[in-house]
């Protein structure tokens, strides 16, 4: 299945239908009078969070939604049907942007069976009964439908994730997904080959936890520059990020610092985000060489750096267990903050 993580779309609640103007004419009843119907509420546009949904590709081809119009009043006061309600159903992690600046946050689906009422449809219009009076007993005014609401929206997409995994272009992240996940992401010994966001379900000492790899950060990411920018807005809901740093390039610091730094220009509070350090492809290099690299990455990041290897399995098993260590942490001091409503894939 195609990956698409923002699409905009138009919506269109829908028209009430008109009142009636109708009189009782029945044989053997001495008295008329008006007896026109309500016209029906015309249907509401709601979105539905669900679950099984993890891509907004469904509104590729799909672009505008409209709800279905009330019907009109009729005769002996019988009232339209109502418009059915029309329901979009979106992936958990969906935001609802205004179209105006893709900034202003509508709305924000984050739990299955979540259910809001974005455009509501409009009223059904009123019938001639409701206009006999004593001076007017046979009233011809009725009401037309009012109308519904319109607008164009962006979706964006935010992966829901416990753990994100960061780096530069070939710091091992999609090997190490694939080393611990049931994900299978596409490896290669190029730059960039992880072109979308990958998840992957993580399990160790019997929890689970959701792992999102993104593309590869290079200098100028957060201006634009590569197509890791685009997509760090998936790992801006993860609890814990890991931080995977090629211990056979030339300068880990460098690349460490490259990464940190697109973080505090990103913003949206990354670079704030409990953070585990790691050099990967520790087989690549001699003991003595990775000694020192661990050393001046330590020194300069002043955090503890784990050592691993995806191929080997060397150091995994102690980043998994750092890692459930501060996901379990950052979910109960959320749960206590949120009143036990936060978001919980763990």
């Amino acid at each position: 299945m195609q990956f698409l993580d923002q699409a905009k779309i138009f919506l269109a609640s829908a028209t009430g239908g008109d009142g009636s103007v109708s009189f009782r004419r029945e044989k053997f009843v001495e008295y008329g009078g008006p007896d026109g119907g309500d016209g029906g509420k015309g249907g509401d546009v709601i979105f539905e969070c669900v679950d099984g949904l993890n891509t907004l590709i469904d509104f590729r081809y799909t672009q505008h939604f409209k709800a279905k119009r009330g019907s009109h009043g009729s005769g002996r006061n019988r009232t339209g049907a109502g418009g059915d309600d029309l329901v979009i159903k979106v992936p958990i992690g969906t935001q609802i942007l205004a179209d105006d600046d893709e900034r202003t946050l509508i709305v924000d689906m984050v739990r299955p069976g979540q259910r809001v009422v974005l455009l509501k449809g409009g009223d059904g219009g009123k019938g001639n009964s409701h206009y006999k009076s004593s001076t007017n007993r046979a009233p011809r005014q009725f009401q037309p439908g009012f109308p519904g609401r319109e607008m164009w929206v962006w979706l964006r997409l935010k992966l829901l994730a416990d753990a994100g995994l960061l780096g530069a272009p070939n710091a091992g992240k999609s090997t190490f997904l694939n080393a611990v996940s049931n994900a299978a992401a596409k490896v290669g010994a190029y730059p960039f080959t992880t072109l979308k966001p990958q998840l992957g379900v993580v399990a160790h000492k019997g929890r689970e936890l959701v792992m999102a790899d993104i593309p590869g950060l290079i200098a100028g990411a957060a201006e634009g520059v590569g197509i890791g920018d685009r997509f760090l807005g998936h790992v801006e809901r993860c609890r814990v990020l890991l931080h995977l740093v090629d211990a056979s390039a030339p300068a880990p610091v460098k690349a460490w610092r490259t990464v940190r730094d697109e973080l505090d220009a990103y913003g949206g509070g990354l670079a704030e985000k409990p953070e585990i350090l790691a050099l990967t492809k520790a087989d690549l290099v001699s003991a003595s060489g990775l000694a020192a690299k661990k050393r001046a990455l330590e020194k300069a990041s002043g955090q503890k750096v784990f050592v691993i290897s995806a191929a080997t399995r060397q150091g995994v098993d102690e980043v998994l267990d750092a890692l459930l260590t501060l996901a379990g942490r950052d979910a109960a001091i959320a749960k206590a903050a949120e009143g036990e409503r936060a978001w919980t894939p763990l």
